[in-house]
């Protein structure tokens, strides 16, 4: 688990051009929201961000099964025009509110078994009062199962 001191956070009123450099910034592909008291108030991934564009009604319009040739081009100035969409957004907006969560006492493998399951790649770890305490990803389940197959090696 990644422990809270060391979380890249935001808040509801964080605005979308901000997240995205945090996230470009330090190579991670989503955090969790939190308001003044560290409760978990939601959680933003680079999915929810990319995705503004079908929240807005001018998501791709083109069904076709095979791509185009320029098809790249296109993804790319498609992606420099959503960007252009963020100004004023609040990461508030978007962001998923009632997030899957585990409990500060919740096993690695049950929290590992939740991450398969749901093909989420995090999951905040929160304490009874709902206050963000760390976060589980898909990286540290397959470091501790790692570390896990390697303490079983030494001991064979």
């Amino acid at each position: 688990m990644t422990k809270k001191d060391e979380l890249i956070v935001v808040k509801p009123t964080t605005s979308v051009d901000e997240a995205l450099e945090i996230l470009v910034e330090n190579r991670i592909t989503g955090f969790p929201v939190i308001d003044d008291n560290w409760k978990l108030v939601g959680v933003v991934s680079d999915y929810d961000l990319l995705a503004l564009d079908s929240i807005s009604g001018h998501g791709r319009k083109d069904n076709n099964m095979f791509p185009e040739v320029d098809s790249s081009w296109k993804t790319f100035n498609e992606v420099q025009k959503l960007l252009s969409k963020t100004n004023g957004k609040l990461i508030g907006e978007l962001m998923t509110t009632v997030p899957m969560v585990v409990r500060e006492t919740t096993n690695l493998e049950d929290a590992a078994r939740l991450l398969l399951e749901t093909k989420f790649r995090r999951l905040p770890v929160v304490d009874a009062e709902g206050r963000l305490v760390g976060i589980i990803t898909r990286g540290n389940v397959v470091r501790a199962a790692l570390q896990i197959k390697r303490g079983n090696q030494k001991k064979a």
